[in-house]
């Protein structure tokens, strides 16, 4: 038993003492950006007019001069180097959910046998990478591997280590995006134009209006020593296998407790290198699970806080291995214990600084709050299923639905105040209007409470829902790319303003040809607000849901007001090639037909992927180690009854021996399914792998392969109860979850 390895690697992470974590001199504020090529380094840097221009550029979209490129490489490069970069690299966000980089030095010849410093314009704007290497979904093939990077202005260049990182969007050689930045950098031009033009039926100087994005990024932490005597963990960031412990989150004692002390020093070591790369990191906890933890930041610009959220992910994971950790960014690690989300807080806010999706002081201002809120819900209302497809994945697949998790059905949860706002909008009154046929609604919008935000209880079963002065997106898991539910939303979002402008203008016009509007007591924009929202008030009724979403009963009740119910990841992807969601996209100028069949490709093709790599690890455990171990206590027991026989008479033997003979016979049984059914997954795969179209050999795998999976958890999970603890080679549940 001593010599279990399990044991020797329990005993050594609950040796280890927390690392010492070198603290800046400074305050925060001090050393905050000093990795970062910000506006004080570009001023720095950086001749007057060519900062002017480059200025222009990241604030108001003017197309980027390339005459200016050379002085702003010029200036990087200075900067750079005195930070000590000596390479250079284009960072993109391909279709992986990860980030991807090519690192080159700042060398060339000089033509004397030498070599010189260099960084050009040219290469800081484009580089070439291999387009058929990446997820493409069938837009490059392999002999045709000519793609572009493109740098982003917008995004900040940082340095890590010492390599000057430049945020660029990836394309194909044909023109489509391979990556997330370029459709989402779409979404946002496309939803800003769509709002300002909203935003001027209510505003006179209102120019651009901006996404918001703040994330809270939850994680789980396990010793590294555990984690790397956990095969599926390693293989596949998951256990595929494991008896719940007992003691786990039942007593509510993690959640907001006491940081442990590893864990406060890798999370005071994170906060410090994020914190140089201008990740504006806020707070930090402890969250319900066993091991597990939150990082949230400020709210920042939507694109430049899924820069932050990618960078914080590869840097959490540098940094956890410097403390003797291995971060889980799995969305369900763990069975029967919460799984990892990252929470989207989205909202819109003009130039002056009107959060648009906050109530105001004047009847006017809650109009536009009332419009903003409406529009909203009917984006996500008319795309609820686009928007499930849009954070939907293998791995998030075991959360949604689960304990604190929301459910695999999009609705939004207003509250009680804004919920009676809006009944009170949509139904008429009996005070006749002078356009009485239509029984218009003469009132004077309801001064809403300055601290709704307090008024309004949470609903945590919602995966939209209202927080006060934006909405908070829940369905999203721990390691997406954020940027996915962005574009989904924000491109939704820019449909539903541009038909809301659209009609009210229509209605406008109607209302302005009405003699009885000639002696200019009634405002037409006022009255025909009015008329489109209470419209659009009982359209997107269906997606309004304040109740508990983890009831059987709302099932039935969403799929009874046209909701998407299914469950089925494969079947939810679907969703992208929607008649209604390419019209969207397109309309908006986001993607084309062709870039969403791809990504539909990848999608399909990474599940397929993900639960192959599952299915291979998870035969292999069970066949050589759970097997062995089963049997080998099946071999000590067989040897207890036998001795048995021979020092006590036959009766009482068997009498003595009774359970060890139920124990003999129940690892029989189940070594014996465990073997058939892992002979049974082989073969579900190969007629899976035989299925030449990625959709159904998608389906095929979420059909007959998953199933089979659980059913072989179930049989080992089983057998580590019974099996002698000192010969279970796997560290368990209970070794996992409370390390410290």
């Amino acid at each position: 038993m001593a010599n279990n390895l399990r044991f020797q690697v329990v005993e050594e992470a609950f040796k280890k003492k927390p690392v010492e974590v070198k603290v800046p001199a400074e305050r925060p504020s001090e050393y905050f950006g000093k990795y970062v090529f910000n506006r004080e380094k570009m001023y720095k840097y950086l001749q007057k007019d060519i900062y002017d221009k480059l200025v222009d550029v990241i604030d108001n979209g003017a197309r980027l001069d390339r005459s200016i490129a050379d002085a702003v490489a010029a200036g990087m490069k200075q900067w750079a180097q005195e930070m000590g970069a000596t390479h250079y690299t284009h960072w993109f966000q391909p279709l992986t959910e990860g980030t991807a980089e090519k690192h080159d030095a700042f060398v060339e010849h000089d033509g004397k046998g030498g070599m010189i410093e260099k960084f050009s314009g040219k290469l800081l704007v484009q580089q070439e990478p291999d387009a058929s290497s990446f997820p493409n979904g069938g837009i490059r093939n392999t002999f045709e591997a000519r793609g572009y990077s493109a740098w982003d202005p917008t995004s900040p260049v940082f340095i890590i280590d010492d390599t000057l990182c430049i945020p660029t969007i990836f394309i194909a050689y044909t023109g489509e995006a391979l990556d997330y930045k370029a459709p989402l950098l779409r979404a946002l031009r496309a939803v800003d134009k769509a709002a300002t033009e909203v935003c001027s039926l209510f505003y006179d100087n209102v120019s651009k209006v901006r996404v918001n994005l703040g994330w809270e990024q939850e994680y789980f932490l396990v010793d590294e020593g555990l984690f790397s005597a956990r095969p599926d963990l390693l293989m596949t960031g998951r256990t595929l296998m494991g008896h719940e412990s007992a003691k786990n989150q039942q007593m509510d004692d993690h959640y907001f407790g006491t940081i442990p002390d590893r864990v406060q020093a890798f999370m005071k070591d994170l906060e410090i290198r994020a914190l140089e790369l201008a990740i504006p990191c806020k707070t930090r906890h402890n969250e319900v699970a066993p091991n597990q933890f939150e990082l949230a930041p400020i709210f920042e610009e939507c694109n430049l806080a899924v820069d932050h959220n990618m960078l914080l992910m590869s840097l959490m994971k540098r940094i956890a291995r410097n403390h003797g950790f291995r971060v889980l960014l799995h969305e369900k690690p763990f069975d029967g214990i919460n799984g990892s989300g990252k929470h989207n807080n989205w909202s819109l806010s003009t130039d002056s600084g009107v959060l648009l999706h906050a109530p105001g002081k004047t009847p006017e201002e809650n109009l536009r709050f009332v419009t903003f809120i409406v529009e909203t819900l009917m984006a996500v209302y008319r795309h609820n299923g686009l928007l499930k497809a849009s954070i939907m994945s293998a791995t998030n697949a075991h959360r949604l639905g689960g304990n604190e998790a929301p459910p695999a059905i999009i609705s939004s949860f207003l509250g009680k105040y804004v919920s009676e706002l809006l009944d009170a909008i949509e139904q008429p009154t009996t005070i006749n209007h002078p356009l009485s046929a239509n029984h218009h609604k003469e009132i004077d919008i309801p001064q809403i409470p300055d601290l709704i935000v307090d008024n309004t209880d949470r609903n945590r079963t919602s995966p939209f829902a209202f927080t006060g002065n934006r909405f908070e997106f829940r369905a999203p898991g721990s390691s997406i790319n954020c940027a996915s539910a962005m574009i989904a939303l924000n491109a939704a979002m820019a449909e539903a303003l541009v038909s809301f402008k659209k009609r009210v203008d229509q209605r406008i016009a109607e209302i302005s040809g009405n003699p009885e509007f000639a002696d200019g007591k009634h405002n037409p924009t006022y009255h025909a607000i009015i008329d489109v929202l209470r419209q659009d008030i009982k359209t997107c009724k269906p997606i309004r849901f304040d109740g508990n979403g983890y009831s059987d009963e709302w099932v039935q009740e969403a799929r009874r007001r046209g909701l998407d119910t299914e469950k089925s990841c494969p079947v939810i992807i679907e969703h992208y090639l929607d008649p209604e969601t390419i019209q969207m996209f397109e309309s908006t100028k986001v993607m084309n037909r062709k870039e969403l069949a791809a990504r539909n490709e990848v999608k399909w093709e990474m599940y397929v992927k993900t639960v192959q790599i599952e299915a291979r690890v998870l035969g292999d455990l069970a066949m050589n180690h759970i097997i062995p171990v089963s049997t080998h206590y099946q071999s000590q027991l067989i040897k207890n009854v036998q001795g048995m026989k021979d020092v006590f008479p036959a009766d009482k033997a068997q009498k003595l021996s009774a359970r060890n003979m139920n124990l003999i016979e129940e690892i029989a049984v189940r070594t014996e399914r465990i073997e058939q059914l892992v002979e049974e997954l082989t073969e579900a795969r190969r007629i899976a792998n035989r299925i030449s179209d990625i959709h159904q050999r998608a389906i095929a795998y979420h059909d007959r392969v998953c199933p089979l999976m659980q059913d072989i958890r179930e049989q080992v999970d089983h057998l580590e109860m019974i099996v002698e603890d000192g010969l279970w080679t796997l560290p368990k549940y209970r070794e996992l979850l409370f390390i410290r």
